[in-house]
């Protein structure tokens, strides 16, 4: 495999015919040494499942350099570059995965328990602080039975509490990210005016399970 410099790299991609196939296969060779001991933080080394993702993986990638190849800055290596499109497009699928079987009304019911938003900080807390947390989550899950619709419940549920993708929630929904936009922006509207009206603040809420 040639050692090459960002500019040769980038002179190889943009150069159809020999050069770029050359570069293409040295770039998918480095892709399946490196990309299975990256994703073993989230799949087991003996998973039959890591061998597909790596080769899915790596031919995406490839496709997605040759299309961002004026977007290469030269702020790091082209390799460290194409690694990270690498991994974003790899934990992309994986999270597809998680959800794909999942339905809203599973989802919406998971959200009933009392159980933090995964984006609040999950450290151990003393059991006055555990209580307030659990009595600030029931009052926002009451807010949002007050102040939202079906849709944006389900949404909000979805996207904000469960984490689940934002394109997954569309696909379920039926919908589109541009419409999945706007009704999670009119549901935090909403939500920012009834907590205006409680003397509430987001910064105040996340304060609590922060401490």
């Amino acid at each position: 495999m040639s050692e090459r410099d960002n500019e040769t790299w980038i002179e190889d991609l943009n150069t159809p015919g020999p050069k770029q196939e050359a570069a293409l296969a040295d770039l998918h060779i480095t892709l399946l040494k490196v990309l299975p001991r990256a994703l073993t933080r989230w799949l087991s080394p003996d998973d039959p499942a890591l061998e597909m993702l790596v080769e899915d993986t790596a031919q995406d990638t490839l496709l997605q350099v040759l299309d961002k190849l004026d977007t290469f800055e030269s702020r790091s290596q082209f390799t460290t570059w194409v690694y990270k499109i690498a991994v974003r497009i790899a934990l992309t699928e994986l999270r597809r995965k998680r959800w794909k079987d999942v339905s809203l009304d599973e989802i919406t019911e998971t959200s009933g328990q009392d159980t933090a938003p995964v984006f609040l900080s999950n450290r151990e807390h003393d059991p006055e602080s555990k209580t307030e947390q659990n009595e600030t989550i029931l009052h926002l899950k009451a807010i949002m039975m007050e102040e939202l619709t079906d849709k944006q419940r389900q949404a909000m549920n979805a996207i904000v509490v469960q984490g689940m993708p934002l394109e997954e929630v569309a696909r379920l929904m039926g919908s589109n990210r541009n419409a999945l936009y706007k009704l999670m922006h009119d549901s935090r509207l909403r939500l920012k005016r009834r907590l205006e009206m409680e003397d509430l603040s987001i910064e105040e809420i996340l304060e609590i399970f922060n401490r």
